[in-house]
């Protein structure tokens, strides 16, 4: 008597789902996992080497012990909604409803994914600023949307007009909108911002709009969220999170604020991905807006003056950086040093000078175009930013 036919081996399978072949793994994970693998020091992926405030962890700890343990609202617990409400007044002026008008995620990344998702269907084009975070590219493809690129040119970095009224079509459906901007530290201007709102405005476009850094910003630069121009109230979804203004990035507490139908596509798509986030760091996270409010101003200040630490050190050591005017990082150019493709020289950088920085070509649609760029963070500890552009001083960078 015969046996089953023999089953075909896991390699045999396509194991991958089509809307995920295209994408490729996040560069954040590849670099830090050398950075561990070689022991060199981690100036690439944007996590700060000290945690935030003490009170914050202590009212985790207190939401712990106070049985805070079950799952939350999907939309989040009320009393952080409302602090999050009460930021946006008392920084912007901007008025919310906690029950409609906002709604917790699991970090700013979930809210850009349940933002895209509960918005875009597959075919319609967002306009989207290239370089770009990576989980952009990543949703997109899965919603299977079309991207269309607006670039920010090296070395200044800034928005030209004429190439986002370029990139709008009858099929556009959002603008994806990102400043403070990573990778390249640019923080848009009120005159940059109100071409974005012109474009929105006369083409009847949703803007979204990524603020993860609203409150690490240098020199005499000032944020503005599109969300208060003319207009653009009732056609923003805006994103932020705890994790960049407390220095509490592994606490993925995030969320999404805007008018009620965006907010409630935010909720259509999350209660599908997380339902809910860490029950106990919301009530904390609510802390940290109500009750640390001077904390971000002053982590800005300290900031600064390691991006100051970090671009003198770049420059000596022959990485003449463009200075940034907000987030943690800074750009550099590598061309004149020999190197055709950032990637081989973060790849050969651990074992040439014990540093890892982030190539910054897998920020863009084509590579070719951000193939010399690379990234470094600056929300290191000044010792470890010290030690880092001491070795890279000391070391043969050229091809």
């Amino acid at each position: 008597m015969e046996g089953p036919a023999p089953l075909g081996s896991l390699r045999d399978m396509r194991t991958l789902a089509s809307r995920l072949s295209s994408i490729k793994p996040t560069v954040f994970t590849e670099m830090s996992a050398l950075a561990v693998r070689t022991g060199a020091l981690n100036l690439g992926q944007g996590f700060p080497d000290v945690d935030g405030p003490p009170s914050v962890i202590a009212a985790a700890v207190a939401a712990l012990e106070a049985g805070a343990n079950q799952y939350a609202p999907g939309p989040g617990v009320p009393v952080l909604r409302e602090a999050i409400a009460r930021h946006q007044h008392r920084h912007y002026g901007l008025e919310l409803d906690p029950d409609r008008e906002v709604v917790v995620t699991t970090g700013c990344t979930e809210a850009i994914a349940a933002a895209l998702l509960g918005l875009v269907d597959a075919g319609d084009e967002v306009v989207v600023l290239e370089p770009w975070y990576d989980s952009y590219d990543a949703m997109l493809a899965m919603c299977g949307a079309v991207r269309r690129p607006v670039t920010l040119r090296a070395p200044e970095f800034r928005l030209d007009p004429d190439e986002l009224r370029a990139a709008v079509t009858p099929r556009t459906r959002l603008i994806l909108l990102n400043t403070p901007h990573n990778p390249t530290g640019t923080v848009l201007t009120r005159e940059e911002l109100q071409a974005v709102a012109d474009v929105a405005i006369e083409h009847d476009l949703v803007v979204v709009t990524d603020e993860v850094y609203e409150h690490l910003t240098f020199d005499d630069h000032e944020h503005v969220p599109i969300a208060t121009l003319p207009g653009m109230r009732e056609r923003t979804l805006t994103l932020s999170s705890a994790g960049k203004s407390y220095s509490f990035t592994g606490w993925k507490v995030g969320w999404a604020t805007g008018p009620a139908p965006l907010v409630q596509a935010v909720l259509a798509a999350k209660q599908w991905l997380t339902f809910t986030s860490g029950s106990p760091l919301q009530p904390a996270v609510a802390h940290a807006l109500d009750h640390e409010p001077d904390w971000p101003r002053e982590l800005a200040r300290d900031l600064q003056g390691r991006r100051d630490l970090l671009c003198e050190g770049l420059a000596a050591a022959g990485l003449e950086p463009r200075v940034p005017e907000g987030t943690y990082f800074a750009t550099t150019d590598i061309a004149h040093l020999g190197w055709a493709d950032g990637r081989d020289f973060c790849l050969a950088l651990p074992e040439r000078a014990g540093v890892v920085a982030i190539p910054a070509q897998s920020f863009y649609a084509d590579e070719a175009t951000g193939a010399q760029l690379v990234r470094w963070a600056f929300c290191k500890e000044p010792d470890v930013i010290r030690e880092g552009v001491r070795r890279l001083a000391a070391a043969d960078l050229s091809r």
